[in-house]
This record gives structure tokens, C-alpha cells and sequence, in this order.
């Protein structure tokens, strides 16, 4: 299969090795990966912070760039981040809707209905949860907001996790509350995202795991930031990460 890479703005720029790592898994499942260099931000920020006028044009560049992907012979777009993907399926039609452009809803809605999160996508896409990965290390998973929430991904991720071999995976406490990062809520409710934040990595360390891990960069730079602080020695890992771990 043919597959348009969609990077996320935190791949890009400060987490790189996510986008590698799923572009590694991709293609040693045997998938051609092409990332489109045109692609830019999807919006996501911009219409969470209410400034959705302003986000109209991000949304339309990013359907424009994956239309092409589509169009050259992509089959689906995979993005590492439930946060992200939510944004393509369940905000970017409703705000060109809402502001009269009707047309960009419905080529948004095209889009977004072949765009997938990457542990959907192996799961149901790809029907696969061992991906031959080899992970010797004792391993808890947070389950992030949009992907549990928004998107329902569910038990994917854990399903694909405990198929990696050499893996110690253990439950997390309280796994489904919120790490408090939240975009811009963690700028703004500083010291309500801080609570939260101190309760998500107290769970953490009680599991005694060498690793955190999570389908979203944006919680593991806000759980990864405290639990360094604290100097827990817990690694903040993103799940693309360990399945191409061989």
C-alpha cells in the first residue's frame, strides 16, 4: 500500500524521531511511506483556541496537500498523533461549514475520510497487531484524551503493545484521566494542568516502569517534562517508537 506520511507540526520540529519511527514500521511492513514536504500545521491549535477564521486557511492548504497525496495513488494518510487526526475528522469540515465553505467541508470530509491514527491503521486497516517488535523493557501506557475520546481507538495501542516481544507491560493507575497538557490549556490553567500533571506522573512512577508510553507526543512532552524534573528516570517513549524497536 501506498501510504502519505502526515507528520504533525511536534514531529516535525521537536519530536523527529516519531514520523522516522513510523515511517520504519511502515515500511518494514512492507508499505511504500511518502511524505508530502508541502504540509504544514492542520489547524488543530488555532480552532481549540477559538480563533477559527484564522485556522480556515490552515485547513484548507492541509486539504489541498493530502488531496495530491490521494490523488497520486495514497491509498490512506497516517499521522502518529489521535490529537491531530481528530482535528482532520471531526473539526475541519465543521469549521469550514460553519464559516460558508461549504465546498472545502466536503473536500475536508474526503480527506479526513482516509486519514488514520497509526494504531487504528495497523489494527484496522492493516488487520495486524504483532509488527515483529522486539521493546526488553518494563512499559506503562497512557491513553491520550483525543485518541480514547475523540477518535475511540480503545485498546489498539495496548493490543499492539503486548504483542512486542521482550515487553514487561504494566497497568497504569487511573490511566484514563487527563495528564492536564491540553494544547494551550496547560499555558493557560497553569496551575490546574500542574495538579494534574503531578497526579498522572505519581501514577506513573508507582508502576515502576522504565518507560511511559503514549500515542501522542504533546502528553509525553508534558508527563516526559515532569517526570525529568522530578528525575523519576522514567523515559517518556512515543508507541511509533517502540514498534519499530527490533
Amino acid at each position: 500500500m501506498r501510504i502519505g506520511l502526515f507528520v504533525t507540526c511536534l514531529g516535525d520540529v521537536l519530536f523527529p524521531g516519531v514520523p522516522q519511527a513510523t515511517t520504519l514500521l511502515l515500511e518494514r511492513l512492507g508499505h511504500e511511506v511518502v511524505f508530502p514536504a508541502e504540509q504544514t500545521c492542520c489547524g488543530q491549535m488555532h480552532i481549540n483556541t477559538g480563533y477559527q477564521q484564522d485556522a480556515l486557511p490552515v485547513i484548507a492548504h492541509h486539504v489541498e496537500v493530502f488531496e495530491r497525496v490521494l490523488t497520486d495513488g495514497c491509498e490512506a494518510i497516517v499521522a502518529p498523533s489521535g490529537s491531530c487526526v481528530g482535528s482532520v475528522r471531526h473539526q475541519h469540515a465543521d469549521v469550514a461549514r460553519r464559516l460558508g465553505d461549504d465546498a472545502l467541508a466536503v473536500r475536508a470530509e474526503q480527506v479526513a475520510a482516509r486519514t488514520y491514527e497509526l494504531s487504528e491503521f495497523l489494527v484496522d486497516v492493516l488487520g495486524v497487531t504483532d509488527v515483529g517488535a522486539h521493546y526488553p523493557h518494563r512499559v506503562t501506557y497512557h491513553p491520550t484524551c483525543h485518541s480514547l475520546r475523540m477518535l475511540g481507538v480503545g485498546d489498539k495501542p495496548l493490543r499492539l503493545l503486548r504483542q512486542v516481544r521482550g515487553i514487561d507491560l504494566v497497568e497504569l493507575p487511573e490511566a484514563e484521566s487527563c495528564c492536564g497538557f491540553g494544547g494551550t490549556f496547560a499555558l493557560k490553567n497553569a496551575d490546574v494542568s500542574t495538579a494534574m500533571l503531578t497526579d498522572k506522573v505519581g501514577n506513573v512512577v508507582t508502576t515502576g516502569a522504565q518507560v511511559l508510553t503514549a500515542g501522542d507526543a504533546s502528553c509525553l512532552m508534558h508527563i516526559g517534562g515532569g517526570l525529568t524534573r522530578l528525575r523519576t528516570g522514567v523515559r517518556a517513549v512515543h508507541l511509533a517508537e517502540i514498534l519499530a524497536s527490533t
